[in-house]
C-alpha cells in the first residue's frame, strides 16, 4: 500500500492492473508489547485536548525525542510518535517492519510506556490491488469531470508514465497566495516525483500540465483527461523539505474557485491543529470519503520514495513532526489517495488539519496513515499562502 498508483500500460485495455512497490502483507501483526485488546484510537479517559500544547504531550515528546535516534538505528524500526495506550496513558509509539524487529525493544523509556506496531515499511510511492470506487454517497473520484472541477479527485502530472507503467494520485484542495493566485495542493510525489530522464525521457518541469483524472484512470492516455493546472518553479517540496507537498497553478476556469471537495464541500479558510483522538476525514482517488482518528503526534518516520513512475527505489526520506492516523485495512488511505486533504470530521466548513502523503505497506488492522501538519505545508510555500474557503 501507498499513496499514488501505477498501472502497466500494456494491460490497460483489458484491465487496470495496479502493482505494489513492495510485496504487501495482509496479516494481522502486532507486538506483544501492545496487546490485541488495545486497538489504535482508544477512547480518552480525560476530556482534555491532548495537542502539542498539553503538558503531558510535551513531556512525552521530550522522552520520545531523546530516544528516537537510538530507536531508528535498530533494524526494522521505521518511526516513532507519541500518543495514548489502552489505559489512556501517554506512551511512545514505535513502528516496525515485521515481528522479527520486535527483539530488544524496550517496554518503557524513562518511565513512559512503549506501544509497538508492526506496520511494514512506510512508503510514498507504489500501489495496491483494487480500491473502492468512491465516497459514501456514490461519488466516483476517478470519473472525468467538466470544468470547473471539484477537488478530492484523481489527478496528476500529465506525463507520469515510465518503464511500462502510468501513475496517479489525488488533487487534494485549493490554496492561494497573498496576491490571490490559486494553486491546487497535492503531494510532491504525485506532481513532481519524476526527477530522472529514465523510462520516459523527461522530468517534471515548470509549465507541464496537471490533469484530471490521472493517467491511471484514463488508460494511460492523457488526451482523455482535462488540463486543470500547471507545475511551477519551486512547486515541489522534496527532497529538501520536511513536508511532501506539490502545488500547481490553476488554469483559469478549470477549477472551482471555492475549492469545493467532492463529498466534503467547501472548507473553512482557517486551519486546525491535530490532537490525539481527533476524528478526521478525507476524500481521495481510491478509497473515496474515508474517516480515521489521529493516533500519534510529533512522528518521526522514514519514508521510501521512487524517482519516477515505477522507477525503483531512489531514496529514503526522514520526516519529523508528522501526524499518525488510524488506517485499519487501508480503508482510510490506500494507493492513489496521496495528496488528499485531511480535515475535521464535521459537516459544514471543516478546517484542514493535514496533507496525507504516506503509510504502511501492510494493510493489516493496525496499518497507519501519515500526514504533514497543514500549517507546515502552508509555511513551506510562504507568500501569505492560505486555504481557500469560507
Amino acid at each position: 500500500m501507498t499513496m499514488d498508483l501505477r498501472v502497466k500500460v500494456s494491460a490497460v485495455v483489458a484491465t487496470l492492473a495496479v502493482f505494489s512497490l513492495l510485496a504487501v502483507g495482509c496479516g494481522d501483526e502486532r507486538s506483544p508489547v501492545a496487546p490485541d485488546s488495545a486497538p489504535q484510537g482508544v477512547a480518552m479517559v480525560t476530556n482534555e485536548v491532548l495537542d502539542r500544547n498539553h503538558v503531558d504531550v510535551r513531556n512525552a515528546i521530550t522522552v520520545q525525542e531523546n530516544h528516537t535516534a537510538d530507536l531508528l538505528s535498530r533494524p526494522g524500526v521505521v518511526g516513532t510518535a507519541v500518543g495514548v495506550d489502552a489505559a489512556g496513558q501517554m506512551a511512545v509509539k514505535v513502528y516496525v517492519e515485521s515481528e522479527s524487529d520486535l527483539v530488544g525493544l524496550p517496554a518503557d523509556l524513562d518511565g513512559l510506556g512503549v506501544d509497538v506496531f508492526v506496520t511494514g515499511k512506510l512508503v510514498a510511492r507504489g500501489g495496491s490491488m483494487g480500491g473502492s470506487m468512491g465516497g459514501s454517497n456514490g461519488t466516483n473520484p476517478k470519473a472525468p469531470q467538466t470544468a470547473p472541477i471539484k477537488l478530492g479527485t484523481s489527478g496528476g502530472w500529465r506525463f507520469d508514465l515510465a518503464n511500462g507503467y502510468c501513475c496517479g494520485g489525488t488533487l487534494g484542495g485549493l490554496i492561494e497566495d497573498g496576491g490571490g493566485t490559486q494553486y491546487i495542493l497535492s503531494n510532491y510525489h504525485v506532481l513532481y516525483a519524476d526527477i530522472v530522464n529514465g523510462g520516459n525521457g523527461r522530468t517534471a518541469s515548470a509549465g507541464d500540465p496537471v490533469i484530471q483524472p490521472a493517467l491511471i484512470d484514463v488508460g494511460c492516455n492523457a488526451n482523455n483527461s482535462l488540463d486543470v493546472a500547471t507545475l511551477v518553479n519551486g512547486g515541489g517540496s522534496l527532497p529538501g523539505g520536511n513536508v511532501d507537498a506539490g502545488i500547481a497553478a490553476v488554469i483559469p476556469g478549470q477549477v472551482s474557485g471555492t475549492g469545493e471537495i467532492l463529498d466534503i464541500g467547501v472548507l473553512s479558510s482557517a486551519t486546525a491543529g491535530a490532537f490525539v483522538g481527533q476524528d478526521v476525514k478525507k476524500m481521495g482517488r481510491t478509497t473515496g470519503l474515508g474517516r480515521g482518528t489521529v493516533d500519534g503526534l510529533n512522528a518521526t518516520v522514514s519514508i521510501t520514495y521512487e524517482n519516477e513512475c515505477a522507477g525503483g527505489t531512489a531514496f529514503t526520506k526522514t520526516f519529523t513532526g508528522q501526524i499518525i492516523i488510524t488506517n485499519a485495512r487501508c480503508k482510510f488511505l490506500d494507493g492513489g489517495d496521496s495528496g488528499s486533504l485531511m480535515v475535521e470530521d464535521i459537516t459544514t466548513n471543516p478546517r484542514c488539519v493535514g496533507l496525507l502523503f504516506a503509510g504502511s505497506t501492510s494493510c493489516n488492522k493496525f496499518a497507519i496513515a501519515i500526514a504533514n501538519p497543514i500549517d507546515d505545508v502552508l509555511d513551506f510555500y510562504g507568500g501569505g499562502m492560505q486555504m481557500v474557503g469560507n
